[in-house]
């Protein structure tokens, strides 16, 4: 009898994962890139997504884990042309900032979770973006289904020099705003 627990369990989450579409995955990061320099009217503030690959949340150990995958990150600004979002996905993607063939993944590991009140939580870890691991630390709240957090973080501490233009006139600002949201059942969610 078990063993037939098991195997309903197993067809029926293969039902529910076959049933939703890639396009419908709702998990990601979102990073918020700011623009400086004495000519700084002229550029771009950037906006850029990536799905969660994988992701691995456990409330009762309080233990959480994201990766995704370097090269799904896209330029999504509007207000440039397409033209100028291809320049700039190149640019990302190349060696001088991502390398996305040098360093594939992103990672986030948890080492401690404090919950500061109910659906609200302090996270701290590791991230790992472009072969550099530093610590971080922010805040997440939750609902029934979905997390949400930011966290404040500055290339150069993982070894990127923010890009710049005219002389550095225009240049990309040093910190970015990362922003995730995931959502239960497009990840490991573990409630036990």
């Amino acid at each position: 009898m078990p063993f037939r627990i098991s195997a309903l369990r197993v067809l029926l989450m293969a039902l529910v994962f076959a049933a939703v579409p890639a396009a419908a995955q709702r998990s990601l990061i979102t990073i918020h890139v700011g623009k400086t320099g004495m000519f700084s009217g002229l550029g771009h503030n950037h906006i850029i997504t990536a799905p969660v690959s994988k992701a691995t949340i456990d409330t009762k150990a309080l233990n959480a884990e994201i990766l995704v995958l370097s090269r799904e990150m896209k330029v999504i600004d509007k207000e440039v042309s397409d033209s100028d979002r291809a320049k700039i996905q190149s640019t990302m993607m190349g060696p001088d900032v991502l390398d996305t063939e040098k360093f594939p993944e992103i990672r986030f590991k948890s080492s401690k979770i404090e919950q500061s009140s109910p659906q609200h939580y302090r996270v701290n870890g590791s991230l790992t973006l472009h072969g550099v691991t530093r610590p971080v630390s922010f805040e997440v709240s939750s609902d029934a289904d979905h997390y949400h957090g930011t966290a404040r973080l500055n290339q150069t501490d993982f070894g990127i020099k923010p890009v710049s233009a005219a002389g550095g006139t225009v240049k990309v600002k040093d910190q970015l705003e990362l922003e995730f949201d995931l959502y239960a059942g497009e990840f490991t969610d573990r409630k036990q």
